[in-house]
């Protein structure tokens, strides 16, 4: 339970801060947010020792909790949240909204050498392929392939992959997709990336590309998806240890 009020709290000051309630970019203290959300300072400290992790925020000592204005000028999609799925549906967001779905591909497909050697699978491990679009509104951002072993889900139906395929992994076979080693680069976007993602011959186009794991360590997905480069966006807090 304490964990979840500290993240509704989270939730909260990221909609206050995001429709510019905090006009002098200060946030209250830490007692009168306990008493705005009526709940524990603890639970206050929390949510905004993460939120500072984050980079959303910054103490300033003596002075208070400051917005990080950087954060607001350059606020991402990706919203991943703290022991949740990594899928796209749950923490790709914006402005509040979660992106739809299209199944462009599914089909089931021998893996190259090189799925092999990723998912550490045999030559005789087949593999779903699944492409889809994910659009906010009518506007495509992201085309997305992915390539899952058939023996990690042998159940996986059209329907589940409209919807979130990390979150069936978690309903109905009590496994999460909790880690992820991934690439970030550009290149020159293809005719296919002009027609889905609305791009000029003469845009790039953003890729993000890597391996999400189970829990238990399992490689589930080899993931390439490509982006408008108008939603390639990452923000990173750096600590500096003098």
């Amino acid at each position: 339970m304490a964990e979840l009020v500290y993240k509704q709290i989270i939730a909260d000051l990221k909609k206050r801060i995001f429709d510019g309630q905090f006009t002098n970019l200060k946030l209250p203290d830490e007692r009168t947010l306990s008493a705005e959300y009526d709940v524990s300072r603890s639970s206050v400290k929390r949510a905004l020792n993460r939120m500072a992790n984050d980079g959303l925020i910054f103490k300033k000592r003596g002075s208070g909790t400051f917005i990080n204005p950087l954060y607001l000028k350059n606020e991402s999609i990706f919203n991943y949240e703290e022991s949740s799925n990594l899928g796209v549906t749950d923490n790709f967001k914006m402005d509040g909204k979660r992106p739809t779905t299209t199944v462009l591909d599914f089909e089931v497909i021998s893996p190259t050498e090189e799925l092999q050697r990723d998912l550490f699978l045999k030559p005789d491990d087949f593999v779903y392929k699944i492409i889809r679009l994910r659009s906010f509104d009518d506007k495509p951002f992201m085309i997305e392939t992915g390539f899952i072993p058939i023996k990690i889900a042998p159940q996986l139906s059209r329907s589940q992959i409209e919807k979130s395929i990390f979150n069936y992994m978690q309903n109905e076979h009590n496994q999460s997709v909790t880690k992820s080693f991934l690439s970030v680069f550009a290149e020159p976007s293809t005719t296919e990336d002009q027609n889905l993602l609305n791009l000029k011959p003469t845009e790039p186009v953003g890729i993000m590309e890597g391996i999400f794991f189970l829990d238990n360590g399992t490689p589930f997905e080899f993931s390439h998806m490509r982006f408008h480069y108008d939603y390639l966006k990452f923000n990173s807090f750096v600590s500096v240890d003098h």
